[in-house]
């Protein structure tokens, strides 16, 4: 049961608690024996509370602990490994709309920016969907600007009908998850019955100062009502929910501490902790230089960030977008990610007509922001596979109803794992057999035969065969 009675925002991201927690890591930042003991906790898959991060984060950004820093990464490796494997999640954002009444000055969605607005229609959903669905994408990310004139919640409502319904050939979206503005109670309630995966909701900024000053305008200037929008999700019965900070907008250990806040009223609120949590950093945009930006996160300060959030939430998702370049998103990822995505265009529309090429949203005059990692699905997949990841398109849990407080229960006793690996396999395997290229399918069916053998159950390993086989016969769709 959770307190349907919640908190003002600032009552849990409380700025003085967090400062308290920055002065506790700065003083003992040099203190050997806490750091390592700090590690040792993480080691066990407990997590770690907010203090404890703090002092993480100073530790691994002192110059003279190159050494700790490395054992930290390799800590965060070794976390990631023993509760997820190897497997990363794909997935691929769909644009639908980018009207927006926010003045959010980071944003190329901005009221006052020179983009061009543009709505997708129902049939336009449709070819993107089937774009997406041949690309080999089962689990997408709905993303539209905040204007309850022109993008409505009941339009949210009609794009995700749209798109659960469109199949081609074998492709087809299983999993929607939605990126939306804040809003009521009533409005998640209609997501969840539309069959929503992941509430997913970025906070940019958890410090209120900076975030009414990139936020003059609009809806979402109200900083309580946005903060406090999972808390109606989750009420709405909305299981899982995302959160994020967009990094570079303030100084990163105070997003990082005030994250953990956040995360610890989710917990003591509702029982359980968010379902993911994205890292996005800023990225340039229509009318955004950033070079008014001062707290601009660089590469080594990145990585601190997503190794002491895996170290911090171990069994929590960590997601990482196409806003990072390839060869440092390839780096990054063993680090504790365990969603990508691929192929992406952060315009609106654009899939249909660049199948299977690179995105092309820097021409784009409806793109958000520009993308870094400029890849297809198949090269991101194919990658992954000679980095020894697997590329899963699993979308099992959700559909099973292994969501929520019963999907962390399975996580943390490990009964997961007779689900996550062999589902990931099925998916590789279908996708290899239907849009793989002979060294893909070769790539992938090596790994299958070598993590086969992982699957700790007899029952499950011997099922697993006969879905396998059921799958190259040319049958679809089988899961844990």
């Amino acid at each position: 049961m959770f307190n349907s009675k919640s908190k003002k925002a600032e009552e849990f991201i409380s700025h003085d608690e967090i400062l308290k927690a920055l002065k506790y890591g700065e003083d003992n930042k040099n203190n050997k024996d806490l750091v390592l003991e700090i590690l040792k906790k993480a080691e066990s898959l407990k997590g770690l509370n907010y203090m404890e991060v703090s002092v993480l984060l100073f530790a691994c950004e002192a110059g003279e602990h190159s050494e700790l820093r490395e054992h930290f990464f390799s800590l965060a490796r070794k976390i990631k490994e023993d509760i997820y494997g190897k497997r990363i999640v794909m997935f691929a954002p769909l644009y639908v709309s980018n009207y927006c009444i926010n003045g959010c000055k980071y944003c190329g969605y901005h009221t006052g920016s020179g983009i061009k607005r543009k709505k997708l229609t129902q049939e336009q959903i449709s070819a993107e969907t089937k774009a997406l669905a041949e690309m080999g994408h089962k689990r997408i990310a709905i993303e539209a600007g905040e204007d309850d004139k022109n993008c409505p919640i009941d339009y949210i409502l009609e794009c995700m009908k749209t798109v659960y319904n469109t199949k081609s050939g074998n492709g087809e979206i299983r999993r929607i998850n939605v990126n939306i503005a804040a809003t009521s109670v009533e409005n998640y309630k209609k997501l969840k019955d539309a069959g929503i995966g992941t509430y997913i909701l970025f906070q940019e900024t958890y410090h209120k100062p900076t975030y009414e000053k990139y936020h003059p305008s609009g809806p979402k200037s109200d900083y309580d009502y946005h903060t406090t929008a999972h808390d109606r999700a989750m009420e709405a019965g909305i299981d899982d929910v995302g959160i994020g900070v967009l990094y570079g907008l303030y100084e990163y250990k105070y997003e990082v501490i005030a994250t953990m806040l956040h995360i610890l009223h989710l917990e003591d609120t509702f029982g359980i902790g968010p379902h993911t949590i994205s890292v996005p950093r800023l990225r340039a945009a229509e009318g955004v230089d950033l070079n008014k930006y001062p707290y601009i996160v660089n590469d080594e300060q990145f990585k601190i960030i997503v190794a002491a959030l895996r170290l911090a939430v171990p069994y929590t998702g960590m997601i990482i977008s196409t806003r990072e370049e390839q060869h440092f998103r390839d780096e990054i990822i063993s680090l504790g990610i365990s969603q990508a995505s691929g192929g992406s265009c952060t315009g609106v529309g654009g899939y249909a007509e660049s199948l299977y090429n690179p995105c092309k949203c820097k021409e784009d005059s409806t793109a958000q922001f520009q993308v870094s990692d400029e890849r297809s699905q198949a090269d991101v997949a194919k990658t992954l596979l000679k980095n020894g990841f697997i590329p899963s398109f699993c979308t099992a849990c959700y559909r099973e109803g292994r969501t929520g407080d019963r999907f962390m229960q399975l996580a943390k006793t490990g009964d997961i794992s007779n689900c996550c690996l062999p589902n990931a396999m099925l998916t590789l395997s279908e996708y290899a057999l239907d849009y793989g290229d002979d060294e893909f399918k070769e790539l992938a069916f090596n790994v299958i035969k070598k993590e086969r053998e992982n699957i700790a159950e007899v029952k499950v390993r011997n099922k697993f065969d006969e879905y396998l086989e059921l799958i190259k016969a040319g049958e679809r769709d089988f899961r844990f």
